[in-house]
């Protein structure tokens, strides 16, 4: 890159027409003025380096300044906005699901320290197949009335035998 003290006066007498340029036409083409700036003031070093200055720096800038806008404008028309973060694949990351993992283990390992018939009742409650209270309540033998005051009580105990180890962490 050129250190050229004629090139270095042009950038410091061009930064507030610059400034006020971009400022400007970012407004009507939804991007930052800083954007703006950043990309003319590329274009214009690319062309100090390559030794062709511009003959009429202030046109030139003010021109530099609308072309960026416009472009800027146009890939924004071809963009589609994201539903989700591209790296956002789901809750399908290694982390989220091994984590699930383990909140499921845990899970089932209280289920099985349950007293009682409180285990069973859980893993029918935790089915994937998602059983109805008559399929339960056939299934463990006991009335379908009681199963909504059996499953609280075994709630509770699962509760109460959680709360330590969820506190603990």
């Amino acid at each position: 890159m050129t250190h050229d003290p004629v090139a270095l006066d042009l950038v410091a007498s061009l930064r507030p027409l610059l400034t006020a340029e971009a400022f400007a036409e970012a407004l009507g083409s939804g991007t930052e003025p800083g954007d703006l700036e950043q990309a003319v003031w590329l274009r214009l070093l690319e062309r100090l380096d390559a030794q062709d200055p511009p003959r009429d720096p202030r046109g030139w800038l003010r021109r530099a300044v609308r072309t960026e806008a416009r472009r800027t404008r146009r890939t924004a028309r071809r963009e589609t906005p994201l539903s989700r973060e591209p790296a956002d694949d789901g809750g399908h990351d290694p982390e989220r699901l091994a984590l699930a993992a383990a909140r499921r283990r845990d899970l089932r390992d209280a289920v099985r320290r349950l007293p009682g018939r409180c285990p069973r009742l859980m893993e029918a409650l935790l089915s994937p197949h998602d059983p109805t209270y008559r399929e339960i309540a056939g299934e463990l033998g006991i009335s379908q009335g009681s199963l909504g005051p059996e499953r609280s009580r075994c709630l509770g105990c699962l509760r109460r035998l959680l709360t330590p180890e969820v506190a603990a962490r």
